[in-house]
């Protein structure tokens, strides 16, 4: 086998009920493309996951000036190496890199009982574009039940604006017709930068009669 990531021949042992299921695919990483992806230290926001932070951040300063209280959790830090992953995985299109999380989401989220998942959907043009939703590809790849309860109509894709776009961006999402809100809900997405794109559904979906919404999100 070879790494999915560096390509590097691996030195492992395939257990027989790998091959079976295909879960595993975290083992098909070598130790040091696992290594570079790094965990957010203790030492962070207590509200958004930002690290370095032991009191509440300015981006959650500035969402509870709206009027939005952050509930957010995350994985990792979006460091070099989370940079390089989800440049191969959402603008290369190597769609196998959606598994490479799986295990890891797979066990953090079972924490969330009751829940239902929600993932941040693409608009109908980039998902054309791309072919696949990444945020969908993380949660399926771990065999994750989600629901679709919305939709986005804007073109210009997040990770093209800086930060005070993002903040100041129009808002672009909106709640599928006749589709029945769940009471609890995750919003799940991909990376976290200034929170604009998750406490603008969250707040949407409060409004929309939703009594609890977290969020998550892979990198932060």
């Amino acid at each position: 086998m070879i790494c999915s990531l560096c390509n590097q021949e691996l030195n492992t042992t395939i257990r027989f009920c790998q091959l079976l299921t295909l879960v595993d695919q975290e083992d098909s990483l070598c130790s040091t493309c696992m290594e570079n992806f790094q965990t957010i230290s203790n030492c962070h926001c207590p509200t958004c996951y930002k690290e370095g932070e032991e009191t509440t951040c300015s981006d959650c300063s500035f969402w509870q000036q709206e009027g939005i209280e952050v509930s957010h959790r995350a994985l990792y830090r979006y460091n070099d190496a989370m940079k390089s992953y989800f440049s191969s995985y959402k603008f290369e299109g190597d769609y196998e890199l959606r598994k490479v999380f799986s295990r890891t989401l797979k066990s953090v989220l079972k924490s969330y009982k009751g829940y239902t998942f929600v993932p941040v959907p693409l608009s109908p043009e980039r998902l054309k574009k791309r072919g696949f939703n990444q945020v969908e590809g993380l949660l399926e790849a771990g065999k994750i039940p989600y629901q679709n309860l919305l939709e986005k109509t804007e073109t210009k894709a997040s990770s093209s604006k800086n930060r005070v776009e993002r903040l100041e961006s129009d808002f672009h999402f909106t709640i599928k017709k006749d589709c029945q809100l769940p009471e609890k809900i995750l919003l799940f997405d991909d990376i976290y930068t200034t929170g604009a794109t998750l406490n603008r559904i969250k707040k949407l979906l409060l409004e929309a009669g939703c009594q609890k919404i977290d969020t998550f999100s892979l990198a932060r």
